[in-house]
């Protein structure tokens, strides 16, 4: 049986998934070759890359063809995706290798080819960035070995941000002198957004946290007011734990809202660059509606009490492009957890697949809902900012407590769950090329890498649903915080950009997770292995590899 290839595109990258059923009792099966076209710099043809070998990774740190080192895996990424590519389309042929390392056989006849077209950052009136945040990686270490001068940190930033430096501008832009309003928990973007703020021809009006122990906008919103914004046009959020909000509203004639800017990126150089964010912009003036209404709340700076009192709950669903979407805004009251548990209802009914993205996830039920998905034999993967490296303090009977320890025994038992603090200063693997981990004069102890927050569910299927937005997924987004949260259903291209999004920043963590491992005794991390058992994992019933194969290369169930 020939190669079934998928794909799943975001604007930034193409994630290739594939099977060979035949591979299953081959004991020659090598991997597979991967072959584009157009290729890469003008190529008519380019095979992508493998990092590792049949012995290793290169003494010189480059790249091997996966021509001559098949790729070990049945996912693998086209990460030579250029701004110019967008609405590009490629040719990809999967083609599976077997033989023997010196004497490699391609299974031309069995091999697998797709078309794949790269999505533009805006279609059917929604805009999605995704931007690159990898500074604990090579190629960011190659392409900026010095970070010395201003301009140098700031072409770094923008290669990170990966356009998503240019989403509020943009918004700005597409304002046109028009009324913008907002909601901001920390302003400090000195490159992009606050220049675009102060050259903004129109009315602006924010939102901003402000508490006894935080004042980090404060600068920005001085530097506003010294431009000549009137001081009235900005609030101090003063009453929530943090007012965490990260949107803007763009305002037309009549105080008509027409369009929304929201995800969960702060506005800060780091949220836009070396921190894993996204941002999205709705053309939609009932969403935007909703989302003037709730500024327009915290405009009086309401006490928690009285925002808990004004919760309305999840709104009706929007039609906004080829999606639908709901939104909440929580703080709700102490006895209530209506927002999270609609993702727990969602986890629960998930088909075949969840992916967990959330900087740090501390909701119990959330947790016990989705290592169960992983349990029921759904393809259960999660991504978080840190998995503490050991049980942690204070009383296991708390729901933050007993959620932190339970994510630290899952990456221990079942390998599933990998954060951002694997990468150890000193702890490049061997023979690979050193990778920058900190930015010039970061705090070590503030590092904040993966700072996503959301949730997929069958991304891969015909009926996605994805929550995203700006909570965290704890006791304090639920109960104390000023936030928003989108469910965003009937949309199979979204569900599949998140799902690509995700395995990119997943096999990027995972990859230092198992230098841990390796270092831990397993020395063949990291080497092409010279026969099939690379390939045992992914055909054993019921094991997380056998679930991920089959749910992202097999065709979407009904």
């Amino acid at each position: 049986m020939a190669v079934v290839v998928r794909s799943f595109t975001s604007p930034t990258l193409v994630l290739l998934a594939f099977d060979w059923d035949a591979g299953d009792g081959r004991p020659d099966f090598l991997g597979f070759a991967i072959e584009r076209k157009p290729g890469f710099g003008g190529a008519t043809s380019s095979w992508l890359p493998n990092r590792i070998g049949f012995n290793g990774p290169k003494s010189d740190h480059s790249d091997f063809s996966s021509h001559d080192a098949p790729i070990q895996k049945f996912t693998w990424w086209d990460a030579r995706i250029d701004t110019k590519d967008r609405g590009s389309t490629f040719s990809y042929r999967v083609i599976p290798v077997t033989g023997t390392p010196d004497t490699l056989k391609y299974e031309e006849a069995e091999q697998g080819q797709i078309d794949v077209t790269v999505p533009q950052v805006q279609e059917h009136g929604i805009t999605s960035h995704f931007n690159r945040a990898v500074v604990s990686s090579q190629a960011f270490t190659k392409q900026f070995p010095d970070l010395t001068t201003a301009s140098q940190q700031k072409a770094a930033r923008a290669w990170l941000a990966n356009g998503m430096e240019q989403a509020v501008p943009q918004f700005l832009d597409q304002a046109a002198g028009k009324d913008v309003e907002g909601a901001i928990y920390h302003l400090t973007d000195e490159i992009w957004i606050i220049p675009a703020l102060q050259h903004y021809g129109g009315a602006l009006s924010l939102a901003y946290n402000h508490t006894s122990v935080d004042d980090t906008s404060d600068q920005a919103i001085g530097e506003l007011t010294d431009n000549g914004r009137p001081a009235s046009s900005f609030v101090a959020r003063t009453h929530a734990s943090i007012m965490h909000n990260k949107f803007l509203v763009r305002v037309g004639a009549a105080d008509h809202p027409e369009a929304v800017l929201a995800g969960s990126a702060n506005f800060t150089s780091e949220g836009l660059s070396a921190q894993a964010n996204v941002l999205h912009a709705f053309e939609s003036p009932d969403l935007a509606r909703l989302y003037l209404e709730r500024k327009r709340l915290l405009d009086g700076n309401p006490t928690l009490a009285a925002t808990k009192r004004e919760q309305k709950g999840w709104s009706n669903k929007i039609a906004v492009g080829d999606a639908s979407i709901r939104v909440f805004f929580p703080p709700e009251p102490d006895d209530e957890r209506a927002s999270i548990d609609a993702i727990v209802d969602a986890v629960n009914a998930a088909e075949h697949s969840v992916l967990l993205c959330v900087f740090d996830p501390t909701d119990k039920k959330l947790l016990d809902a989705v290592f169960a998905a992983a349990d029921n034999k759904r393809m259960m993967l999660a991504l978080v900012n840190r998995v503490p490296t050991a049980e942690p303090g204070g009383d296991p009977t708390h729901a933050d407590v007993a959620a932190k320890i339970e994510i630290f025994h899952r990456s221990q038992n079942n390998h599933d769950i990998v954060g951002f603090g694997a990468f150890k200063s000193g702890s490049t693997p061997t023979d690979f090329a050193v990778e920058r981990v900190l930015w010039p004069h970061e705090d070590p102890k503030k590092m904040v890498r993966v700072h996503h927050k959301f949730v997929v569910v069958d991304g891969e299927g015909k009926r996605p649903v994805v929550f995203t937005g700006s909570p965290n997924l704890s006791g304090n987004s639920l109960h104390k915080n000023d936030e928003n949260l989108l469910e965003i259903t009937d949309c199979p291209r979204l569900g599949r950009m998140y799902f690509a999004e995700f395995n990119r920043l997943y096999e990027h963590y995972r990859a230092r997770a198992s230098d841990e491992r390796r270092q831990q005794g397993h020395p063949e991390t990291f080497t092409l292995t010279k026969d099939s058992r690379w390939a045992k994992k992914y055909f054993v019933p019921g094991s997380p590899e056998e679930k991920s194969r089959k749910a992202m290369a097999g065709e979407p169930q009904e």
